[in-house]
């Protein structure tokens, strides 16, 4: 036949001449910098079809899928027609007719070898067989057979999940995993679990990929995380929401606090332990996971669940200090079934902090029924060299109702420049600013522009208000009500405004922090943020003089060690207010490190930077004041090694990252940290 070129490269499979098309990796992924002589013989990746289970009246299961690259060609399972062997587990379970959860077929007697303890698991399937059937199409055989009177009419799942090693080419292992659900009696499967989807942990996790990394989806979690799975090292039960609650509640779980430690034992008597997390969106935030926001197709059927439907197993494994069947911590009301949860715990309440499960899980500081503080600023005047500017600017609450500068507990304006990269700032307070009338008020400051100024400053705003909420009642509390920031960007010479370039974006923060609040609430806004934290700034001022020398909290070098914290080299704390100390040597971040557009934006983390940037004051580094780029890199690469590589590849003159680490390079920023 004659071949039919659809690219730039071409390979013959099952008769065709076919292409690698452009595009059809992640930039985050190996492959998508491998040639294409490479691409199209490995034709990397892997994708898992299933066209149909079938269930024989003597409880035979078998499955028929279909295995194949991401572009839909067929691979082969044993790695000989096409590179790369290919392993497959299967998982067989069902919902019953009297539960929400899945119940697994599938099953192993795991024993203890630390206390002899033994436990049922829900487990792969063992003693199956596999027929191939067409190129790339396979039947598999289960082992485990459906007992005698199974109920054909229940939902019963195919949980699939494979690796395929593809090392020796320089691409890794790579991993899918896929659920089929049907119904063996016939007609459309009505009953599911569907309360929280993979995309929702991808949030904050990146992409989840656990035992391994073969099982990469909330959908498959579930089959097997089950109540009925227990490990019999600690006698903890691995069923998902319980587990779940208690890994992220982490520090908070009541009895963590008490001075206990919430542990599971895995693989090789491995232990992973949870009593040092920290939920960084707050453990009230039940909507970060259960995300009642989605709309649509990304919106789980059972998205509510955890409003309509409490339970003690659920509830109770955040709330791990509430004895049910004394009443203990529960207002002295034994609970012995979840037939009566709901009675009390209903989904929405009249008011917050009640009984209801939206209610009591208000975050005090978000609350509805605070006033709320909404900043603007008016104007800008005398924003030249070698002036004090004046500033206007209105507050209000969040029904439009201005607010004196006087009733807040606290106001500030916040002037540093230059806007290509800020080296200085001053703050200063607002709280006796001008009546200017109509609403407005306005503050000159007492500190001027320097007179050798040029370019753009900008000015920022930030504050709160203690406010009262429950007041009158025994549970009567004070929090603060604290504004989103605002910031104005004007031009000392009189020339174009220069804003700050963007280098990551409050929204993807809030991806995991929910709602990003730093320096007692005052700070929300990541051009807030980067006033302050300038690349000559440094702790010096908290630092006990017996901990020197002072820590860099230059923005890039700062959050990259934070979010790299546990991979750190060398001891990093960071002296704040009160000369509180902070430190982030145990700090984890949740998600994949190396994919830094999880945080960045407009390809800001692509060399060369811009020029003009700031050399970094960093006098606890191996470098004490590296440049730019160097700054931003060991933040988390941050071995003597690596400064060792970046010393000798900058000098006085500049340096020459980019030369090998440019974006069109070979080992350009996205290659390296591919996956």
């Amino acid at each position: 036949m004659k071949p039919i070129l659809t690219g730039l490269a071409a390979v013959v499979v099952g008769g065709a001449l076919l292409s690698a098309p452009s595009g059809l990796f992640r930039k985050t992924e190996k492959a998508s910098y491998a040639s294409e002589r490479t691409v199209n013989f490995v034709r990397p990746g892997l994708r898992i079809q299933v066209a149909r289970v079938e269930a024989a009246a003597d409880g035979t299961v078998r499955a028929v899928f279909q295995l194949s690259d991401p572009r839909g060609l067929p691979l082969d399972r044993e790695g000989i027609v096409t590179p790369g062997v290919i392993g497959t587990s299967f998982v067989l379970a069902r919902i019953p007719a009297d539960s929400d959860q899945y119940v697994a077929y599938t099953t192993r007697t795991q024993t203890s070898t630390i206390n002899g303890k033994a436990a049922l698991q829900a487990a792969a399937d063992t003693g199956g067989r596999y027929e191939r059937l067409a190129e790339g199409q396979y039947a598999y055989t289960f082992g485990t057979k459906l007992p005698a009177g199974f109920d054909r009419t229940a939902t019963h799942s195919v949980l699939i999940y494979s690796n395929r090693n593809l090392t020796e080419f320089d691409l890794g292992v790579n991993y899918f995993d896929t659920v089929y659900s049907w119904v063996p009696a016939g007609g459309a499967v009505v009953k599911t679990r569907d309360i929280v989807r993979t995309a929702t942990c991808n949030k904050c996790h990146t992409e989840i990929g656990f035992h391994g990394g073969a099982r990469r989806s909330v959908e498959g979690c579930v089959m097997c995380h089950t109540p009925q799975t227990t490990d019999p090292d600690t006698g903890n039960t691995v069923d998902l929401p319980q587990m779940i609650h208690k890994i992220h509640m982490g520090r908070e779980l009541p009895s963590n606090a008490a001075g206990g430690k919430y542990c599971i034992i895995g693989n090789a008597n491995t232990e992973h332990c949870y009593d040092k997390v920290e939920f960084i969106a707050g453990a009230r935030e039940c909507v970060t996971c259960h995300d009642t926001r989605l709309t649509g197709a990304n919106r789980p059927a059972q998205a509510q669940a955890h409003l309509t439907k409490p339970s003690r197993a659920a509830c109770g494994s955040c709330h791990d200090n509430v004895n049910f069947a004394t009443g203990e911590n529960h207002v002295d009301l034994p609970q012995p079934n979840d037939s009566r949860c709901a009675n009390c715990h209903i989904p929405q309440g009249e008011s917050e902090f009640d009984a209801s499960i939206a209610g009591a899980h208000v975050t005090p500081e978000r609350a509805p029924s605070l006033p709320g503080v909404r900043f603007e600023i008016v104007s800008v005047e005398d924003g030249v060299a070698g002036r004090r500017p004046r500033v206007t600017f209105t507050l209000k609450n969040k029904a439009g109702e201005s607010i004196a500068p006087a009733d807040m507990t606290s106001l500030s304006l916040i002037l540093a420049g230059p806007a290509s990269d800020y080296s200085s700032y001053v703050s200063e307070s607002a709280r006796t600013a001008a009546d200017a009338g109509g609403g407005r008020y306005t503050h000159t400051f007492a500190a001027s522009i320097p007179a050798t100024a040029s370019g753009s400053f900008t000015i920022g705003m930030e504050g709160y208000r203690n406010a009262t909420l429950l007041a009158g009642t025994r549970r009567e509390l004070t929090v603060r009500d604290a504004g989103l920031n605002v910031t104005r960007t004007f031009a000392t010479g009189g020339g174009a405004v220069e804003a700050r370039r963007q280098v990551v974006a409050v929204q993807k923060c809030n991806a995991c922090h929910e709602f990003l609040s730093l320096h007692g609430s005052n700070r929300n806004q990541i051009e807030q943020c980067v006033l302050c934290h300038n690349p000559n700034q440094t702790d010096a001022a908290r630092r006990p003089a017996a901990r020197n020398p002072a820590e860099s909290v230059n923005f890039a070098s700062m959050i990259h060690r934070i979010h790299s914290g546990n991979l750190q080299t060398r001891e990093f704390s960071i002296f704040g207010f009160g000369n509180v100390e902070h430190n982030y040597n145990q700090a984890g971040y949740p998600g994949i490190r190396q994919q830094c557009d999880s945080c960045h934006v407009n390809n800001s983390q692509q060399l060369p930077l811009d020029n003009g940037l700031l050399p970094v004051q960093d006098p606890r580094g191996y470098l004490t004041t590296p440049g730019p780029e160097s700054a931003a890199c060991t933040g988390c690469h941050a071995s003597r090694s690596a400064a060792a590589h970046v010393s000798i590849n900058s000098n006085a003159i500049g340096e020459s990252c980019a030369t090998c680490h440019g974006s069109s390079s070979q080992f350009s920023v996205d290659r390296v940290h591919a996956r």
